[in-house]
């Protein structure tokens, strides 16, 4: 954490619902992941969240993987360098983000570089890496190295066409959402009014 006190009151209870959103399973596949796509020879973090926060906190890593999910040649963060400079770690971990959105990564489910880099949200950290995997999986272009089943499947559009003949036939149904009056008869009904039998 970057030069912060400790939090008190609302604030705390914020952060512990955020930290506690936070899955060291799920750390474990993504570390898995991340080293086979990335190479063997990047180093393993200490396991739990603040290993896995110092390990990509100055965004080698992630460009990393980023690069590895293209082409030879086409790779989108050009200059990766280790640098202990603040500003200098923040700007890749900017980058990959900018190269995840560029790869397919709807916006709203990209982390901020502070969760990471100030450790804030690392369940959203996360959730980014799992979308990555996500779509390299779909995409299905050979770049991606692992199992295909540590991520969840992307679902894929499966358009209909209809014929004319067929569209028509179907304005004649009635759907069952509207509900039926099938079976519907008032047989055994007593008239209004009538006092009801008990026997």
């Amino acid at each position: 954490m970057a030069n912060r006190g400790p939090s008190y009151g609302l604030s705390r209870e914020v952060q512990q619902k955020i930290d506690r959103q936070y899955d060291p399973e799920l750390e474990q596949l993504l570390v898995r992941w991340m080293v086979g796509q990335c190479g063997e020879d990047i180093l393993q973090p200490t396991p739990g969240r603040d290993g896995f926060q110092q390990w990509l906190k100055d965004g080698t890593v992630l460009c990393r993987l980023i690069n590895s999910l293209y082409p030879r040649g086409q790779a989108p963060v050009a200059k990766i360098q280790a640098s202990t400079m603040a500003f200098k770690q923040m700007e890749q971990i900017s980058q990959f983000l900018q190269a995840a959105e560029r790869y397919g990564i709807a916006a709203t489910d990209i982390f901020q570089t502070v969760d990471l880099w100030e450790g804030k949200n690392m369940a959203c950290v996360q959730r980014t890496l799992m979308n990555l995997g996500s779509l390299a999986v779909a995409k299905g272009d050979g770049l991606f190295v692992g199992d295909p089943n540590w991520f969840p499947k992307k679902s894929q559009e499966n358009r209909r066409v209809f014929s004319e003949d067929k569209l028509k036939e179907g304005q004649s149904v009635i759907g069952l959402q509207m509900g039926t009056n099938r079976g519907a008869s008032q047989a055994g009904m007593t008239g209004y009014g009538m006092p009801r039998q008990i026997l």
